[in-house]
């Protein structure tokens, strides 16, 4: 009997996608997806932990490592995000790292690459957001030849839009060119290492931000409290028939300030959140979800391993030792 996992063509490359934030790093995933899996927001720093995104183009399977933006930050949480981006290279066949193309590219770069104490391996550097700044194709190589000498196992480099999608399909047809002959990591169609849960804490934190935009800080996060998932459920409890899963959340704000901000004028802004979170939840779960939302202001929560944990971001190298509960 032949696994389809194992199948002699099949080719299999596990690719870390690197940059500075908002660089565009989840919008390319996503694109290369063909679907919205990572979540993107026009803030800074959304992507918080590193997390397999994976899709198939014939008999090749590709693996992305999609990662927190690479910065400079005293911070724990924040020195934690880094800690998940350095982590994030580990067993990887190519990096990406994205620059912007509106940005000093060259600095961006190397800002990049001197935040890993470990040598990168072999590396492609994706000029993006080539719809919003026309550098010339002559600047383009010529910043390439510099990031060359910063970077000795710098390979190539593509122009794209990740927004957009312009040119995406070169850097498709290269991926799987460069991926080797080997079995499937995920033969069972699985697009992430990460579970349901993980993306539904995602979905309500994204629209957090693209909901009260400038209002609330970057002191905020969500942790399911429940869920119940009722698609493979035959006897159902009654008023739940029709649900493929009820859900319960909790937003941690560090503030009483904050907690009114998300809960808004006649609780307006916490009912929005639900519904524009619930719609994509419902798309991933293919079928009506109940979602419960409630706000928790939790003190310096960021500075909480406990809650650090929860939220997937373990210590790293000098990290502090705040261990209390709040």
């Amino acid at each position: 009997m032949l696994f389809e996992d194992q199948h002699p063509l099949n080719k299999q490359i596990m690719i870390a996608v690197l940059g500075k934030p908002n660089a565009g790093k989840s919008s390319l995933v996503n694109q290369l997806l063909g679907f919205d899996l990572s979540i993107v927001t026009p803030k800074a720093q959304t992507t918080r932990n590193k997390f397999h995104c994976v899709f198939t183009v014939d008999r090749t399977e590709v693996v992305l490592v999609d990662t927190p933006g690479i910065h400079k930050s005293s911070q724990e949480m924040n020195k934690r995000m880094i800690g998940q981006a350095q982590e994030g290279v580990h067993g990887t066949d190519l990096n990406f790292i994205l620059v912007d193309l509106s940005g000093d590219v060259v600095n961006d770069f190397a800002d990049v690459v001197k935040s890993f104490t470990e040598a990168l391996g072999p590396t492609w550097v994706i000029f993006n957001k080539s719809d919003v700044t026309r550098l010339s194709d002559e600047k383009i190589q010529a910043a390439f030849l510099q990031m060359k000498e910063i970077l000795p196992t710098l390979e190539a480099f593509y122009k794209i839009s990740a927004k957009e999608g312009d040119d995406v399909h070169l850097l498709t047809g290269a991926i799987v060119d460069r991926a080797q002959s080997r079995k499937h990591l995920y033969p069972d169609g699985e697009v992430s290492n990460k579970s349901e849960r993980f993306f539904v804490s995602e979905f309500i934190r994204e629209q957090l931000f693209l909901i009260l935009r400038e209002e609330l800080p970057y002191e905020c996060a969500v942790t399911i409290e429940e869920f119940k998932d009722y698609r493979q459920v035959k006897f159902k409890q009654p008023g739940d028939e029709q649900l493929a899963a009820r859900i319960s959340a909790t937003i941690i704000v560090n503030r009483p300030s904050q907690r009114a901000i998300v809960i808004g004028r006649s609780g307006m802004g916490i009912k929005d959140i639900g519904t524009a979170a619930r719609k994509k939840i419902e798309a991933m779960l293919q079928g009506q979800v109940y979602l419960n939302l409630h706000v928790k202001v939790k003190p310096k929560w960021f500075k909480s391993n406990f809650i650090l944990e929860e939220l997937g971001l373990p210590r790293v190298e000098g990290s502090a030792r705040v261990w209390r509960r709040t």
